[in-house]
């Protein structure tokens, strides 16, 4: 048998090596290619977490901001991640629970964006780690935006304008769901609010800035006896975010049998103490956010305080917090007045880009 010659053996190794492998394309990068812009925090917050993977770039920014308001990132052009984020209703939709494409409704209420950069987990359940994890989510969830991501990204990638600004935020055109992700994300960090009444009179020296009812239920809200709200809706020394990013359960969505309507965290973890939890939502613009609670149930902040003095309803994996407290008439109507003062500004540049689509 006439044997190959030695060339031909190397030729057609190297051939089976790549069916083998098969042939890889090169992976197209997430990272923006800009200068990284510095986000600045309003009165009352910390420095913006920034990973190290998705610096916030000017570009980048601005793609996530056309993206937000872009309603073809749903399966039939009809909802944009704004109509369930309203910047006009501090980017929540003011719905018990909000409806995706063809009227499907949710089950839970829509939180607001507004400081979800600081948070350690993203969604009431947390099955989201970071913004650029969460910012996918809605886009395929068949009851939010039923959008396949492949579908999506080829929506986009047909449009010229979205390439150019995809090449000029990243480096080349190509359109994928991780530099939609990484857009969305730098956007949604820029979301903060701040410089609230309580703002001013607890990191800005103003010591007029509260009225002296406000005063009084600032001191029911700290006091672990009275309001006992700052035990989850957490104020550090150096800003307060109004929530600990933590899950309790409360006792919202059980029936007297014990049974949940909603199992929240426990979707996640299937650790039964996590059964009826949610996470603490932030306090900040909460007079101006109804409903409340995961499920919208409650109407007024009033029927909040209510609730939180009656200790919720009895389960098994009952939050320890949710203890007896006690609150007076007047208390209650104090601590009210003092969470009217945590609305505040809403940063710059938020709103529809006037080119948006």
């Amino acid at each position: 048998m006439m044997k190959r010659p030695q060339h031909h053996r190397v030729l057609l190794c190297l051939a089976l090596l790549l069916l083998s492998t098969g042939c890889k394309k090169k992976e197209v990068s997430a990272r923006p290619i800009g200068t990284e812009v510095h986000i600045q925090p309003l009165l009352g917050l910390p420095p913006v977490p920034i990973p190290k993977d998705n610096p916030p770039t000017a570009d980048t920014i601005a793609l996530g901001r056309r993206l937000f308001y872009d309603k073809r990132v749903s399966v039939d052009n009809t909802l944009s991640c704004a109509s369930c984020h309203d910047p006009q209703s501090y980017f929540t939709d003011g719905k018990n629970v909000s409806t995706g494409v063809r009227g499907a409704l949710g089950t839970r209420n829509a939180p607001t964006i507004l400081n979800a950069a600081y948070l350690p987990f993203q969604f009431w359940d947390g099955r989201a780690i970071t913004l650029e994890e969460q910012a996918a989510f809605p886009i395929a969830n068949p009851v939010e935006m039923s959008q396949p991501h492949a579908a999506d990204v080829s929506k986009l990638g047909d449009d010229p304008e979205y390439r150019a600004l995809f090449k000029k935020a990243f480096g080349t055109e190509d359109v994928n769901i991780a530099r939609v992700e990484a857009a969305l994300a730098s956007f949604e960090r820029t979301a903060l609010t701040g410089n609230s009444p309580f703002d001013q009179y607890q990191f800005g020296g103003n010591k007029n800035a509260l009225t002296p009812a406000q005063l009084r239920g600032y001191g029911v809200f700290l006091n672990p006896n009275g309001g006992n709200c700052a035990s989850c809706h957490t104020i550090a020394p150096q800003g307060a975010l109004f929530t600990d990013g933590k899950f309790h359960n409360i006792g919202e969505g059980v029936n007297d049998e014990g049974d949940f309507s909603d199992i929240g965290r426990f979707h996640e973890t299937k650790v039964a103490t996590d059964k009826g939890a949610f996470k603490t939502p932030t306090l900040r613009n909460v007079a101006k956010t109804a409903p409340y609670m995961h499920n919208g149930r409650l109407k007024t902040l009033k029927e909040v305080i209510d609730f939180y003095a009656g200790q919720g309803n009895s389960n098994q994996y009952l939050d320890p917090e949710m203890k007896k407290i006690h609150m007076t008439g007047q208390d209650r109507t104090d601590l009210l007045e003092f969470l009217n003062a945590l609305t505040g500004d809403v940063t710059p540049n938020l709103g529809p880009p006037s080119n948006s689509k």
